[in-house]
């Protein structure tokens, strides 16, 4: 049948779930505080640029208008998280209806992505991680549309998308070139001869510029990142954690984009699409080579759900609703029992009691409570880089008001890594702190040139060893305090002010800004 004769689109039943992420989301949005990386994210937005030490602008462009429209609140950092995690869930219905997908399909697509522990846990916080998915999903749905109507329009909309990506997350690049070279091993491979592919191509080149420009000038930063991360993080990764992630973080509905695999690599109802599948294969593999973190394949799979829907259709395209409901039901509700885990739908006491219950109930569970440490928590990490901050702040400022208005003219605030310096940035305004000063992460941009105040108010996040260094450098320091919150990934992140510190210090810290500077 041709594709304008076509039935209808679905738009509003695919709605339906669209408001179901969303709800579940906002009940989630507000609990707990600030993420960690939400606090670095949020602070890019008064440090307006082209590019920064760890991510390119767009999230500090989002940062920026979110806090103009919405606020500085939990809450309202976290709206545009959620307006695109249902926008995904949106494009993955799409997708599902022109793989040739109804309703049923549809149904099990949506409800398989939106229960899956993956996309519950990277779809509410203010990360580039949510944003990334969504440029993912659009580019298929953009390639879809595109070989279903021939109509040029949609090619230069994809390169839209894939320029917006790349502004959004690096990794748009490794998926971009596993759907190029999917399509030139498939047979497909003809969209490539195209004049507008080239036209395309030029205007994500143009989108991504500013920032390619941006990294040239200051010495690719990327590179230093992705380097330190290497060490500090991906090379703690092996390859069977990797293929084990990925076969655990979707939950049961791992059989449903299993399924899916399959039908777009072997149906031939799908062949149209088969190079989905092949750019699956190598964007995996690649990841796979690379040691990469779980999470930066997830914008691939709502186009296996999409086919995983439609797959189950085609085997049930017989059966009564009964069946059908029963088939929607085992591949999705029962990740409902680790939701409370990945997303916080519950209370804190309700939240800490749950993850008690599957300790001692689900063995299986314990991963998702093992962190960076190799150790098991009370939380997960992502929970436990939630805790700590307002305390941590309102110690810096308990040690700003001991201080007498001469003294604070004098006096700077110095944070050891990023999650510090963004919450004091962040808290610090309702006491009228001073701005915070670190060497970790993009703060090195706009650090100044010299750390000569009379008084440091210095955060050591090494439970207070790194105050045993800075210590011959001072005339005498006195703690001030430190973060005690049990569920805090901060605990024992202590609070020092430095009083009087010699040249010495200035230039071990000229130094080392010196040093990341050219990083």
């Amino acid at each position: 049948m041709p594709y304008k004769n076509r039935r209808s689109t679905y738009s509003s039943f695919i709605l339906i779930f669209v408001l179901i992420k969303v709800f579940l989301n906002l009940l989630a949005i507000a609990h707990f505080g600030f993420h960690r990386d939400e606090l670095l994210h949020l602070v890019l937005a008064d440090h307006l640029d082209w590019g920064y030490k760890e991510v390119p602008p767009f999230i500090a462009i989002l940062a920026k208008v979110s806090s103009v429209i919405f606020g500085n609140s939990v809450f309202a950092a976290r709206i545009f998280p959620t307006i695109a995690s249902g926008l995904i869930v949106w494009l993955t219905g799409l997708i599902t209806v022109e793989l040739g997908g109804k309703k049923f399909a549809i149904a099990l697509a949506c409800l398989a992505m939106i229960f899956s522990p993956a996309f519950a846990a990277s779809g509410y916080l203010f990360q580039p991680v949510v944003f990334d998915q969504l440029w993912w999903v659009l580019a298929v749905w953009l390639l879809a549309k595109y070989i279903n109507t021939a109509a040029i329009k949609y090619l230069y909309i994809l390169g839209v998308a894939i320029g917006f990506g790349m502004l959004t997350k690096y990794s748009m690049a490794f998926f971009t070139f596993s759907l190029i070279f999917g399509l030139v091993i498939s047979k497909q491979r003809k969209l490539l001869f195209n004049r507008h592919i080239i036209g395309a191509a030029l205007v994500a080149i143009l989108i991504f510029l500013p920032n390619l420009i941006w990294q040239l000038q200051h010495h690719l930063p990327v590179i230093t990142h992705m380097k330190t991360l290497r060490k500090e993080q991906l090379d703690f990764i092996k390859p069977s954690d990797f293929i084990e992630q990925e076969l655990t973080v979707n939950g049961i509905a791992l059989f449903v984009w299993l399924t899916g695999f399959i039908f777009l690599l072997f149906s031939f109802r799908l062949h149209k699409f088969q190079f989905l599948a092949i750019a699956f294969i190598l964007i995996f593999a690649f990841l796979l080579v690379m040691n990469g973190k779980e999470y930066y394949l997830f914008g691939a799979y709502p186009m296996l759900f999409a086919a995983g829907g439609f797959g189950f259709e085609r085997w049930l395209k017989t059966s009564g609703y009964a069946l059908r409901g029963l088939t929607i039901a085992v591949f999705t509700l029962p990740n409902l029992i680790l939701f409370p885990m990945v997303l916080p739908v519950l209370p804190l006491n309700t939240t800490l009691a749950f993850f008690r219950f599957a300790h001692n109930n689900l063995n299986a569970s314990d991963f998702l409570v093992t962190w960076e440490d190799h150790k098991t928590h009370k939380t997960t990490q992502d929970y436990g880089d939630m805790f700590g901050w307002d305390t941590m702040t309102t110690l810096v400022n308990k040690a700003w008001i001991q201080l007498t208005p001469e003294q604070q003219k004098h006096t700077q605030i110095y944070a050891d890594n990023y999650g510090e310096a963004g919450a004091i940035h962040h808290f610090g305004k309702q006491y009228n702190l001073p701005d915070v000063i670190s060497l970790n992460s993009s703060f090195t941009l706009w650090a100044p040139d010299n750390l000569n105040g009379q008084y440091i108010i210095y955060v050591d996040d090494n439970y207070g060893k790194n105050i045993q260094k800075l210590s011959p450098y001072v005339e005498s320091y006195r703690k001030i305090g430190e973060v005690t919150d049990s569920l805090a990934r901060e605990k024992g992140t202590g609070i020092f002010l430095l009083v009087h510190p010699t040249p010495l210090l200035n230039q071990v810290y000229r130094k080392e800004l010196s040093e990341k500077r050219l990083q």
